[in-house]
């Protein structure tokens, strides 16, 4: 059975700090809200309705994440990928299946990874799933997708959900370390402070 490495998106190969700052900003002013973005990258990596309340609005939800989209795509350059990513990714690629799970929504999803969404063999979004991180749900599908045993399934993360979405799932995970609040983590696991480490440490913890 084929092992398969499972990334989250934000923080993890891309850098969509500065995109979602702007997003957030213009969605404030045309919804007249006050969403401070330090209080909302706490919650980074949960789907956005989640986020939404946990800030304390609680109405308008699915107009306020159409605006947010909507800026998202317009500053769609602003995202970045993170250093040496595409590089160690078709080096992974040649290893292992590849997926994203991601709480991005697909259309910005598949526009930010433009033709190097071919690298993964899944590619999961909100829109895929009932129940957003840290449910199962998403990692249930790429399980039953490829017909893959749970000890060779494998995430890569850098929030509080996504560790707890792979402990739920009783699967290994792996935390890099990303700038954003949701990226702290009290639980003991495996850190990896830059993605250049990246091929190093799967490769020392997974059979190739």
């Amino acid at each position: 059975m084929k092992n398969i490495i499972i990334f989250d998106l934000d923080g993890v190969l891309i850098d969509s700090r500065n995109n979602m700052i702007s997003a957030l900003k213009l969605t404030n002013k045309r919804h007249n809200l006050d969403i401070k973005f330090s209080e909302y990258e706490r919650y980074v990596g949960l789907p956005f309705k989640q986020i939404l309340l946990k800030v304390g609005v609680k109405k308008n939800f699915i107009n306020i994440k159409k605006t947010y989209s909507f800026y998202s795509n317009k500053k769609i350059k602003l995202i970045k990928f993170n250093k040496n990513v595409l590089k160690i990714l078709k080096k992974l690629n040649t290893l292992f299946d590849l997926a994203i799970y991601t709480s991005k929504d697909k259309k910005r999803t598949y526009k930010v990874l433009g033709p190097y969404k071919k690298l993964f063999k899944i590619i999961l979004n909100p829109e895929d799933v009932k129940k957003g991180k840290p449910n199962i749900e998403g990692l249930m599908k790429i399980k039953k997708f490829g017909k893959y045993n749970k000890e060779n399934m494998f995430y890569v993360g850098d929030s509080e959900f996504d560790y707890l979405m792979a402990k739920k799932m009783k699967i290994k995970y792996f935390h890099v370390e990303s700038n954003y609040k949701s990226n702290k983590l009290k639980n003991k696991t495996v850190v990896i402070k830059n993605f250049n480490q990246l091929l190093k440490v799967l490769t020392k913890y997974i059979a190739v």
